[in-house]
């Protein structure tokens, strides 16, 4: 099972999926720990970073797809429609899902405000995350909708008001439901 928790920059995803993957026993990976290779070595946005990143999904891919089955992968991204590098990104996690079992896709929103207050949290700075409340600013100005929404299995959240683990209960009661109402979907994926 893959629990792609897709938003902008400043929505919580790591912040959530913490305490998601805590609550659902299962493997965590932050976008920023695919990306931050690229970040640290080359320069942003040549074709050698984008090279990199897809190099380091590609061994992502290979180790989640060692795990045992039954143990769910929660990521974090920031996909957007219209992005040629985004949408490509996107169709790997799909095809990921085919092999590692179904794909749960959770749009995570948050208020202009809330989304700046989260940007400048001295936190980001250790996973070379933006700080700049203005890139949230530019972000919602843009509105560029998130690639998943027409996931199958699909939910849809506002994070402005809710706490970390707030979210993260809600999301996991909602796989939870998914769980009990499709069993043979979270059964061992070895047939696949």
């Amino acid at each position: 099972m893959l629990i792609v928790l897709n938003g902008y920059p400043g929505t919580g995803k790591l912040s959530i999926g913490r305490e998601l993957a805590e609550a659902l026993g299962a493997r965590l990976l932050d976008n920023h720990t695919v990306w931050n290779l690229a970040f640290a070595l080359t320069e942003r946005k040549t074709p050698v970073f984008y090279e990199s990143i897809k190099a380091v999904r590609r061994l992502a891919d290979d180790l989640i797809c060692q795990l045992p089955d039954d143990v769910p992968i929660v990521m974090t991204e920031a996909l957007t429609v219209g992005s040629a590098f985004c949408e490509e990104y996107w169709a790997g996690l799909e095809k990921l899902s085919m092999s590692r079992g179904p794909l749960l896709v959770v749009h995570m929103h948050c208020n202009l405000e809330e989304n700046k207050r989260r940007m400048q949290s001295p936190e980001r700075d250790l996973k070379r995350k933006p700080r700049d409340g203005d890139y949230a600013e530019q972000n919602h100005r843009r509105a560029r909708a998130l690639l998943g929404e027409d996931a199958e299995h699909f939910m849809e959240l506002d994070v402005s008001d809710l706490a970390a683990a707030e979210a993260a209960q809600m999301i996991a009661n909602w796989v939870d439901h998914f769980r009990a109402e499709h069993p043979e979907a979270t059964a061992s994926q070895s047939s696949n």
